[in-house]
């Protein structure tokens, strides 16, 4: 069984439109202890088999599991049947990279199924090739991401400060939101550095007033009913209220369990998929 991780940005940093149509980003992702479980498994057939407890998961090769449970048969030359069966309790489709975390962990069980003894960059390298946020999944702590997001930098810090995170009940897709960005935001250094600054200092307040997401602005205009759960949830928890990736996971950084608890408890009261949770 591998545990795989959630994330949420610290920062955002656009910084425009690749030639090949990604969009260039510079940002610092943080691993917090919300996760799946996923189970690997040789079978005698061949072929890769996916079950998940949650319905709306495809079980074929558009799930990042099944393609990266390809892309590392395609990388090592075995060939053998393989049975994914995840748990989840990220929630999808919500900026917490729960699918590319699911993927990162088939790379690293297989690895030790197989026996394979690749290293960590060498999975994130395949990685690269089923998402952008894989790599850093396979990694996880804190990191710059930077390129489309595979270009990693790990960042050492010692704070432990609890996330709640609000999760509203809608979709949003992220490629609308890329594809509404207006503008880019012109900065003289990128949002990571004054983060790195902060994080280092191990102060939550430093860092909360640091947080940055240039997606932020873009979901928040297409998506009004959630620009208006902000206000509440901000309202409820007398401080700054984030956004993870695209959207529309929310979350506030709180620095000790008694106030993170707390905070959890009014929020149940009118949101139903509250979670709390920690950095790791």
């Amino acid at each position: 069984m591998e545990r795989a991780y959630a994330k949420i940005n610290l920062t955002l940093d656009v910084l425009g439109k690749r030639a090949d149509g990604y969009h260039e980003v510079d940002m610092v992702m943080q691993t917090i202890d919300l996760s799946d479980s996923v189970f690997l498994e040789r079978t005698d057939g061949a072929g890769i088999e996916l079950d998940c407890n949650v319905s709306q998961v495809p079980l074929d090769e558009r799930n990042l599991a099944h393609a990266a449970a390809r892309a590392f048969f395609r990388r090592t030359g075995h060939e053998a049947g393989l049975r994914i069966k995840i748990d989840k309790q990220i929630p999808i489709a919500a900026g917490l990279a729960g699918g590319s975390a699911d993927a990162a962990a088939v790379l690293r069980g297989m690895n030790r199924l197989f026996g394979t003894g690749l290293t960590l960059a060498e999975l994130a390298e395949i990685g690269a090739e089923v998402g952008s946020d894989v790599p850093f999944c396979v990694h996880g702590g804190c990191a710059v991401a930077t390129g489309r997001g595979e270009r990693l930098r790990p960042v050492e810090h010692s704070l432990r400060a609890f996330v709640v995170l609000v999760h509203p009940l809608m979709h949003v897709s992220t490629a609308a939101v890329y594809q509404a960005i207006e503008t880019y935001v012109e900065r003289a250094e990128p949002s990571s550095r004054a983060m790195m600054e902060a994080l280092a200092k191990a102060d939550v307040d430093a860092v909360r007033e640091r947080v940055t997401n240039d997606l932020e602005p873009v979901t928040m205009r297409l998506y009004p009913d959630l620009q208006e759960l902000r206000r509440r949830v901000e309202a409820v928890a007398r401080m700054r209220v984030h956004m993870s990736g695209s959207g529309p996971t929310l979350y506030c950084l709180v620095g000790t369990q008694t106030a993170a608890q707390r905070l959890y408890n009014a929020l149940r009261g009118f949101v139903r998929e509250v979670y709390l949770s920690r950095m790791v």
